[in-house]
């Protein structure tokens, strides 16, 4: 079919393309994750098979309620916002999230997740920076072409029915989507520096930045 509701069949999931980078930097052993912006709980699923627990946090009750429906029994689904759910102490082997970070301004939540991580914890986000064609005009022109691209070939092998190859689900629909985010991605690595020092942050080709902060340990 051509379209799933308003979704062309050529469309893909970046946000799922970027579950592995982000699982990558996870530290193993991982006793509990925190999953910020949860969505529907795809990325927290997968995160279940690395970390012991998962709390699985987001503000909308539609969301949680598709994150409900897919969660294991090792996944916590939490109803609330992030700048206001108290967050305990140093408790977080690793806090994560996927394209929820330009929902929030920065400067109010990485000092508090900060705070939830244990020393030797670890931050890592993927999230959509605003435009910057000044700077990032390379990054633009190769995603734009790499979409159809990519597109193209993950419908040939959704095609043979194997794996789900980055389809969008239907709940995309419902998802709360920021055409216009706040922040470029050099704006969100100063600030980053500033808040969380150590932090790197870098422009991931297909409409993401990629923010990773390991907290300090103590001496």
């Amino acid at each position: 079919p051509s379209t799933i509701g308003n979704m062309n069949a050529l469309d893909w999931d970046h946000n799922a393309y970027y579950h592995r980078l982000v699982l990558r930097h996870l530290p193993r052993p991982c006793d509990r994750a925190l999953d910020v912006g949860c969505g529907a709980g795809a990325f927290a699923v997968e995160l279940a098979k690395r970390a012991e627990h998962v709390d699985a946090l987001d503000r909308s009750p539609a969301m949680i309620e598709e994150a409900k429906r897919v969660a294991p029994p090792n996944v916590t689904c939490i109803l609330a916002d992030v700048l206001q759910e108290p967050l305990p102490d140093a408790r977080y082997d690793a806090i994560v999230s996927i394209s929820a970070l330009h929902h929030i301004p920065l400067e109010a939540v990485l000092p508090r997740l900060a705070g939830a991580l244990r020393p030797g914890g670890v931050l890592a986000a993927a999230a959509l920076p605003r435009r910057d064609l000044l700077h990032e005009l390379p990054a633009e022109l190769t995603a734009a072409i790499g979409h159809r691209l990519l597109g193209t070939a993950f419908a040939t092998l959704r095609a043979s029915g194997r794996r789900r190859w980055y389809a969008k689900e239907l709940n995309h629909i419902i998802m709360p989507v920021v055409l216009d985010p706040s922040l470029t991605t050099r704006q969100v690595r100063q600030q980053a520096s500033a808040l969380l020092p150590g932090a790197q942050v870098r422009r991931l080709v297909f409409w993401r930045y990629f923010l990773l902060w390991r907290k300090p340990i103590e001496t």
